[in-house]
């Protein structure tokens, strides 16, 4: 088996104007990603995702050419399924040859961002075509599913202190979810605003459902603290990103703080920067995002991370259905995974890019066994939204 030809493709879906909402990004008028796709010379195809910035918006222009213009064409001839090899030799470029011979890293200078997010798109493009190609489903090939279906949460809560409450109780109501994740942070303009949307939020969902707080990396160690210490009592699920990612220090000081569980992770691009959360004892929950993490190869490398330092894994998935099911795969597949991240917003990447869609049936979602990743693309989709190069 050989690869015949990689190919990426920006997709641009814009967001209705009521859909829309707003977060320290600010108004959010679109969901993008690098969309990849590998066909083999016997005609398998592999599809995968790739994103430049965290966040569901963002140009994909320099992700895409670097798939289409330095990796892509150095895979063709390559065999698909030798996933280990192609990315020591995407990662190391012209010294991979050192890396395979002497089992160690002799990275690239851009080791970082958009380089190892257009390896993540193909990893999980030779992921999917290696799944394809044995009829097995991802998590199969990693191991198999540890149950046939995973706990979500839904994640959204952007409405102020009198309508959060409505807000989140929407998403339990929706789909019978247990968890649900709300957005505080410099959006709220002070510690004091988020701790009453928080407290607001907490005395409407009631004791029983679980209840999470994402603060986008924006505030000081200080701010962070301060929260901590004002929401202790509200049994939180976990404080996601309370600082910026930068700070990998800053995590830890908050976390010791405070006996509210920390998670990180959706901006960190390997397991070499969750390997340094880890000995920092920086978090309690780890949150790759599989688009620009470095794949699924690097995700389950991640979890061995997490595993071994008695950390959890809830990886990242505010994204398309590609990376959506990435993650699903290797959550359901790992021992430290316990609950997959949802949108029942406007996310047409999730809802609409694959033919299947995940349903949601009593807070849970079943892990599928078709093969690869399981996402049959909608390719009209695609024509409608894909950006001219």
């Amino acid at each position: 088996m050989r690869i015949k030809s990689v190919r990426a493709t920006w997709l641009h879906v814009p967001i209705p104007e009521k859909q829309q909402h707003v977060s320290d990004f600010g108004k959010i008028g679109s969901f993008d990603c690098t969309l990849v796709r590998i066909e083999t010379e016997c005609g398998i195809v592999g599809w995968g995702e790739a994103k430049e910035e965290v966040g569901s918006a963002g140009n994909n222009r320099t992700v895409t050419k670097a798939i289409n213009e330095k990796y892509g064409p150095d895979l063709i001839g390559e065999d698909p399924r030798d996933i280990v090899r192609l990315n020591e030799l995407m990662y190391s470029g012209v010294r991979g040859h050192y890396a395979l011979a002497h089992g160690r890293v002799f990275p690239a200078l851009g080791r970082r961002g958009a380089s190892i997010c257009a390896m993540s798109g193909i990893d999980l493009a030779l992921w999917d075509i290696l799944g394809k190609s044995l009829n097995a489903p991802v998590w199969r090939l990693l191991g198999g599913r540890k149950a046939e279906r995973m706990p979500i949460y839904a994640s959204g809560g952007w409405a102020d202190a009198k309508g959060i409450g409505e807000q989140l109780l929407g998403y339990v109501k929706k789909g019978n979810v247990g968890a649900v994740k709300m957005r505080v942070g410099i959006i709220d303009g002070t510690v004091a605003k988020s701790v009453e949307r928080v407290k607001a939020a907490r005395a409407a969902l009631g004791p029983d459902i679980g209840l999470a707080c994402d603060a986008h990396g924006t505030w000081s160690v200080a701010e962070a603290k301060q929260f901590c210490r004002k929401v202790e009592d509200l049994d939180l699920m976990w404080f996601e990103e309370p600082v910026t990612a930068d700070d990998k220090r800053g995590y830890a000081e908050v976390r010791r703080s405070s006996s509210v569980p920390i998670s990180a992770g959706e901006s960190e691009f390997n397991r070499f920067d969750f390997r340094e959360l880890a000995e920092l004892g920086a978090a309690d929950i780890f949150q790759p995002d599989l688009a620009i993490c470095g794949g699924i190869s690097e995700a389950v490398k991640i979890a061995a991370i997490a595993s071994s330092y008695n950390l959890r894994l809830a990886p990242h998935l505010w994204t398309g259905a590609l990376a959506f099911a990435a993650g699903m795969h290797v959550t359901a597949a790992t021992s430290c995974g316990f609950i997959l991240e949802y949108s029942f917003g406007a996310n047409p990447l999730l809802q609409e890019l694959p033919v299947e869609g995940f349903p949601v049936k009593d807070g849970s979602i079943e892990i599928p066994d078709r093969p690869g990743l399981g996402v049959t693309i909608n390719e009209k989709f695609v024509e409608r939204y894909a950006v001219a190069a």
